[in-house]
Parts: C-alpha cells; sequence; structure tokens
C-alpha cells in the first residue's frame, strides 16, 4: 500500500536521520544499555540535529512547523535501528505541548531558545506513589507563600522518565483541596528547576525494558517555585492534562506500530540467514504463514497510526479516536513481537539480539499513557456504553 503522509522534507529527515543513527549510536548503544541511560552530552548532538526544534517557533529557535510528522520518521527509524533515544521522548512529544500552550511570552524566551539546544532537557512529573492513572488522588502540594513572590512545594512523584538528566521537570501539584463535586479541582502546574533546594532525584528505577531511557523516582521538601513557573491558571492542571493527552497516546500508538514493523524486518533477516535441518528456517511453511500474518497486522496499523497522525495534525484528533488508535497499535504490536521473537528459538531471547529488547521495551506499551483497560472505558464511554 502507498503511503501518504510523508513529503520530500519528511524522506530527507529520514535519511540524515538514519545516518546520523547510524554514526552516533549504533556503536555504543551496547554502552548505553548496559549503564541503564543515554549520556548527557548526547542530547546536544540532538539539539544541533534540530530534532528539539522542529515545532518550536522561529523566534525561539526552532524550525516553526506545526506537524507531528518529523517525529513520526523519529519512530520509525529508531525502532528500525533497534535503538531509542533515552529520555528525550519525554521533552518533546510530553513537555513541549504544555509549553507551547501555556507558557507565556516571557516564559517562552526563557524556556524555548535552552530547549532547543538540549541544554535544559525537559521532563514532566504526574504519577505518584500508590495513585497510578488516578491523577486526581496526587497528593503532592504546592502552597502560594505569605508574601506572594513564590510557592513551596513538597510531595513524590515515580515512573519519571527522563527525571536522571532533566533540567526542568513540569510538575502537577494540588493548590487547592478537591471539591465534593469534582476531585480533579486544585492541580496546577509549575516548570521547576532541578537545582533547587530541596529538589531531589531519588533510585534511577531498574526497569524491564527502556534500558537507555533513565527513569527515576523524584522527592520536593519545601522546593521554592518562583510565581513565576507556574504554567497556566491556578487549579487548571488536570483540564491541561487532558488536553494533551490525546497527542501522548497517539505517540504511543505511532511508536507501537514502529516496533512492530521493526520485529517483522528482524524476523525476515533472521530466518533467511539461520538454517536448521539444512534449510534457512525462511524455508518452512509455518515461518511464511507466521511472517505473513504479521505483516498483515502491521499493514493494518500503520494505517491506524497514519490516520490518528493526519487527524493530529488537523487539531482534529479526538480523546476517543486516540484511545482506540493506542489500544489497536499497542495490542498489534504485542502480538507481533511476541510472534516474531519466537521465530529466532532460543536466540531471540538473548539481549544481543535486537528483538529481545524490543519485546521488552514494547511491554510498557499497554500501560503507559493510560493503560489498555482504560482506553477501552474510554471507548465504551464513546459509544454511549
Amino acid at each position: 500500500m502507498r503511503r501518504t503522509v510523508f513529503n520530500e522534507d519528511h524522506e530527507a529527515f529520514r535519511e540524515t536521520l538514519r545516518a546520523f543513527i547510524e554514526a552516533e549510536v549504533v556503536p555504543v548503544y551496547d554502552e548505553w544499555f548496559a549503564a541503564g541511560q543515554a549520556p548527557r552530552d548526547f542530547y546536544y548532538k540532538l539539539g544541533e540535529l534540530g530534532v528539539f526544534g522542529i515545532s518550536v517557533p522561529e523566534e525561539f529557535g526552532g524550525a516553526g512547523l506545526e506537524t507531528h510528522k518529523f517525529e513520526a520518521v523519529l519512530y520509525e527509524e529508531t525502532s528500525r535501528a533497534g535503538v531509542n533515544f533515552g529520555g528525550s521522548g519525554v521533552h518533546v512529544l510530553l513537555a513541549l505541548p504544555y509549553i507551547k500552550m501555556l507558557a507565556t511570552d516571557e516564559q517562552k524566551k526563557r524556556y524555548l531558545p535552552k530547549f532547543v539546544t538540549g541544554e535544559e532537557m525537559w521532563a514532566i512529573a504526574m504519577t505518584e506513589p500508590g495513585t497510578g492513572s488516578d491523577l486526581a488522588g496526587m497528593k503532592t502540594t504546592s502552597k502560594l507563600s505569605e508574601d506572594g513572590t513564590h510557592y513551596v512545594l513538597n510531595g513524590a512523584k515515580t515512573f519519571i522518565t527522563g527525571g536522571v538528566h532533566a533540567d526542568k521537570v513540569i510538575v502537577c501539584a494540588r493548590t487547592a483541596a478537591p471539591t465534593a463535586e469534582d476531585r480533579r479541582h486544585g492541580i496546577s502546574l509549575f516548570a521547576v528547576d532541578t537545582k533547587s533546594e530541596g529538589y531531589s532525584v531519588g533510585r534511577k528505577l531498574d526497569k524491564l525494558g527502556l534500558r537507555t531511557s533513565d527513569t527515576a523516582e523524584l522527592a520536593f521538601v519545601d522546593v521554592k517555585v518562583p510565581v513565576e513557573d507556574l504554567l497556566g491558571e491556578e487549579n487548571k492542571g488536570f483540564y491541561y492534562l487532558g488536553h494533551n493527552l490525546a497527542s501522548e497516546r497517539w505517540g504511543i500508538a505511532f511508536g507501537a506500530y514502529a516496533q512492530a514493523k521493526a520485529a517483522v524486518r528482524f524476523a525476515k533477516q533472521y530466518v533467511q540467514e539461520r538454517t536448521v535441518f539444512g534449510k534457512p528456517v525462511a524455508h518452512f511453511q509455518n515461518t511464511k504463514f507466521e511472517l505473513a500474518a504479521c505483516q498483515a497486522e502491521v499493514d493494518a496499523a500503520e494505517a491506524v497510526a497514519d490516520r490518528a497522525l493526519e487527524a493530529l495534525d488537523a487539531g482534529e484528533l479526538t480523546p476517543a479516536e486516540a484511545a482506540s488508535a493506542k489500544l489497536f497499535c499497542t495490542e498489534v504490536a504485542h502480538r507481533v513481537i511476541d510472534r516474531c521473537l519466537q521465530l529466532h528459538g532460543g536466540y531471540g531471547y538473548m539481549n544481543e539480539y535486537p528483538i529481545a529488547r524490543l519485546y521488552a521495551d514494547n511491554r510498557v506499551n499497554r500501560i503507559y499513557g493510560g493503560t489498555s483497560e482504560i482506553m477501552k472505558t474510554i471507548i465504551a464511554k464513546d459509544m454511549g456504553l
């Protein structure tokens, strides 16, 4: 099937990105994997490449392109190579939309130039120990000081991707108690400097997958946050979080599709090279049928992911559509990657093979950004059920 989502500019970016990955990432990726994170200076290289500034307005050093299609190319190329760019995905996919949507002109002048270069890496801290997907149940607080010059932040967050290397973190905290009518009331967003006194990074979490993406626990003890670093209005944070969930879930959906596509590529290459009983594994009918079935599923996921991408760029992707795309693409990726690993036999269980790392990396797609069960709830509600 001929795709129509990408043009010559996107394909030129693809070529540049593919060459960059082969030169700067693939040769050292095993070292990153062993260390459990990408090195901090790698993000400066991404800044130089222009990855961070694609949709940042030109006046702040970006390219000013209002599209997610270059991000889509990045998902495809990193998956194709069996690598990822550490915690940098959160920097662009999650943090940037909040800055663009909520920051004042003065804040953008302070934040965005360093964002583009990688001088300041951003993360976002929503999840807390014990709350999981129930964001309305968060207990982290931010109280306005008596003189009105700053907020005092106290609490803890967990599962914060990019949390080890982050220079700025968008922290969700309660500035008012929930009401009887609305548990979601009273949440606000703050751009917190990680060098602030009382801010600390706890454990770098030991994850099943995404080993090169630094994920941490964060703690705040009487952290002073200047009032100038409140993002948007007080107590409207839950609304802001909901506003950006569609783009986040599209990103997970597209990334999952790209992983499934890469899995078929890895499996096809392996079965053509591996010989058993005197014949290539690709010679056997079961191998052909398994890969054919996987390819058909990838084709369907690609169509869903592309459709969601076009809707997102047009500003028309609804929460239910984003949930549907995430549910479908992540479930397809789960099935396809598992079957492609099976075709590798025992070698598929070895981390030296990209299919093994891909298997572990993919598992979280059905959890973060809202579990598959939550996606089904959203879809069912949209159906009137």
